[in-house]
């Protein structure tokens, strides 16, 4: 299964950078992992937050293809914790999925048609962090999930 992580706003600073390239590399002996940012063209830059999601939605709804697995990462979504993001993924793989989109929306969420393209809809947590930060965030729970699904001593129980 491929996992992708999509995420809407600009490029990250090179210690956000670092960070996630840390984690994939050590989740590709396992699982390929690809970060994908979607940035909003600067001649669309704007701020009425409906007229911006809705940009972004022709973004992600664009790159969506059929064989994707959707899951919206939102602060209203499903708390998991890692053994439940490592059973999800095992899940997933089970079914055969060929490739899982992790998506981490906005600044202003995401359009209700990109809502109900998402086969489910996680939290990573009550607080809110900046989208560089959960890009590491994620990252690294990737890692974690694998880590756990391969009995690697990473997550201790």
């Amino acid at each position: 299964m491929n996992i992708e992580i999509w995420s809407l706003g600009k490029a990250n600073d090179s210690f956000i950078e670092e960070g996630i390239q840390y984690y994939f590399g050590k989740t590709k002996p396992w699982n390929p992992v690809e970060l994908v940012i979607l940035q909003v063209p600067k001649k669309n830059v704007t701020s009425d937050v409906a007229r911006t999601k809705l940009i972004e939605e022709e973004l992600i709804l664009k790159r969506l293809q059929p064989n994707h697995y959707l899951i919206l990462l939102d602060e209203r979504g499903k708390k998991l914790d890692s053994i439940q993001w490592s059973q999800q993924f095992q899940n997933l793989m089970n079914q055969g999925t060929k490739t899982l989109v992790i998506l981490i929306g906005g600044a202003f969420g995401v359009s209700d048609a990109v809502k109900e393209k998402a086969k489910q809809t996680w939290s990573l947590s009550s607080l809110v962090f900046p989208h560089q930060m959960v890009r590491l965030i994620v990252a690294e729970q990737v890692y974690r999930a694998f880590s756990i699904l391969n009995n690697s001593p990473y997550h201790h129980m």
